[in-house]
């Protein structure tokens, strides 16, 4: 099973699509969170993700706007859908009965 971080690394990336990479899953995250990110824990993560197969990384074109250098892609593989489907599933079920859950009816308690 998936960490809470490697969750959101997972998600972020999916929802960013062909613009994942690393400073843009960073400023995601620390913008949902409301918490830091350091680029160390984010490419620690990435990389034992893409070990793992849940990721696949390569180096994008270089731009000017980075100073000539190239940003590390990240793309989520069937794999990593799968582990985060997964993750949200089991979440959502240990959530029912909670206090702060939401009730079918689409009240919270």
């Amino acid at each position: 099973m998936l960490g809470e971080f490697e969750y959101l690394l997972i998600t972020v990336a999916a929802g960013l699509g062909e613009n994942a990479y690393g400073a843009a899953i960073r400023e995601e995250i620390e913008a949902t969170t409301e918490r830091k990110c350091s680029m160390g824990a984010l490419y620690t993560t990435i990389d034992r993700l893409e070990k793992k197969g849940l990721l696949k990384t390569w180096m994008g074109e270089a731009t000017p706007q980075r100073g000539g250098r190239a940003k590390r892609m990240v793309r989520v593989t069937s794999p990593g859908v799968r582990a985060a489907k997964e993750f949200y599933d089991a979440v959502m079920r240990v959530s029912r009965g909670a206090s702060w859950a939401e009730s079918q009816t689409g009240r919270t308690s």
